[in-house]
C-alpha cells in the first residue's frame, strides 16, 4: 500500500492525493459524526485544523487517525478527560508506557467496580421479583423496597 494510508474505516481507505478533506469526508472516514469532529476540535484534541480561504475546515490523514483513536477510546469507555490525556501521551513519542498502563488499569478498576455494583443491583431486583406475586393483590414488595418500607 505505497500510495495509500490506512487512516480510515476499514472500507474507507484515503488516498494521500485525497487529502486534506472536508469535515464530511473526515467524519465518514473516521466513523465519527461531523458534530463530534467539531466537538473534539473545540476540545483541542486535533490541534490546529487547516481552513480553506473561504473558512471550510480541512482535515489531514493525521487528524482522521486521531479521530479514529478517539472513537476507539470512547468505545472502550474512557472519559473525555482520560482520552485527552491518552491522545497527549500517544503523540508524545518520548513518554513512558507505564503512564499509559496506569490510566488503562485505573479504567479497568473503575469498570470492575461498576460491574460489581450492577451485579448487586441485579441480585436485589431478582430477589424482589421472586417475592412479588405479580397478581391482582395490591401488595408489592418491589414498591415497598423502593419506598424504603420493610416487606411484609
Amino acid at each position: 500500500m505505497s500510495t495509500q494510508e490506512r487512516c480510515c474505516a476499514d472500507n474507507h481507505p484515503m488516498n494521500s492525493g485525497d487529502l486534506p478533506v472536508a469535515i464530511g469526508k473526515a467524519a465518514q472516514a473516521s466513523g465519527v459524526s461531523a458534530k463530534m469532529v467539531r466537538h473534539y476540535e473545540s476540545l483541542g484534541l486535533l490541534g490546529e485544523v487547516g481552513r480553506t480561504d473561504s473558512g471550510y475546515r480541512q482535515y489531514t490523514s493525521s487528524d482522521v487517525h486521531t479521530l479514529r483513536f478517539i472513537k476507539r477510546a470512547r468505545n472502550l469507555g474512557f472519559s473525555m478527560v482520560e482520552i485527552t490525556e491518552l491522545v497527549g501521551l500517544w503523540r508524545d513519542r518520548g513518554r513512558a508506557s507505564a503512564h499509559v498502563k496506569q490510566i488503562a488499569q485505573q479504567h479497568v478498576d473503575e469498570l470492575q467496580a461498576r460491574i460489581e455494583a450492577m451485579q448487586a443491583m441485579q441480585r436485589t431486583l431478582q430477589n424482589l421479583l421472586r417475592h412479588c406475586h405479580g397478581d391482582d393483590r395490591p401488595d408489592c414488595p418491589i414498591l415497598d423496597d423502593l419506598a424504603g418500607n420493610d416487606p411484609p
